[in-house]
């Protein structure tokens, strides 16, 4: 199979497509994904670039969106067939957000990413897409979620029941949004939390 990895010290010159070992089979707890998308970030583009630093060959991409093609044995949540999208910090399963610091189990830079064809890693490292969302949209939500998430209940602390006025900026909210209704506000947007 093939993967974009990353040559250190880093630098888009430095991105080479190799071919890697298959990954295999799922074993226990474990799921394969065939991925059929992954977004670029920021973050991303820093790692690429050489200014978050990461180990020789590591394969890119924090985000990956793709189809359950197989489950390991203790795996109830899914099944092959099922839209799957990675969490950017699979590690952090419940609780307060104490990993968030530590990138050295985030995909793309402490560990492989998802710049390539196919992932095997634990169940708790994915969720269910979206229903209705393409691959392409559900690889948009990961690392862009959790930034959303650290905005709105970490450093502003909403709470059920509070508003919150989105501007509207052309993102995926947008696209979405757009879809189902027009608001009337020039863009602007409201969410009930």
């Amino acid at each position: 199979m093939k993967a974009a990895v990353l040559r250190t010290p880093g630098g888009l010159d430095r991105i080479e497509v190799h071919d890697i070992p298959d990954p295999g089979q799922p074993g226990p707890g474990q799921i394969r994904i065939a991925l059929h998308a992954s977004s670029l970030n920021s973050k991303d583009l820093l790692v690429a670039n050489g200014g978050l630093p990461t180990a020789d060959r590591r394969i890119l991409m924090s985000d990956g969106a793709g189809v359950v093609e197989a489950v390991g044995e203790g795996v109830a949540e899914f099944r092959p067939g099922d839209h799957v999208v990675s969490c950017f910090f699979p590690q952090w399963q419940d609780g307060l957000p104490s990993p968030v610091g530590n990138v050295a189990s985030t995909p793309g830079d402490g560990i492989d990413g998802f710049a390539a064809h196919f992932s095997v890693r634990a169940a708790t490292a994915f969720t269910h897409a979206p229903r209705g969302w393409s691959h392409a949209e559900a690889a948009t939500i990961t690392t862009a979620g959790v930034t959303a998430w650290r905005a709105l209940v970490g450093d502003g602390q909403i709470k059920t029941g509070d508003t919150v006025l989105v501007l509207g900026t052309g993102g995926v909210f947008n696209r979405r949004a757009a879809d189902r209704e027009d608001d009337g506000c020039g863009g602007y947007r409201h969410v009930v939390v």
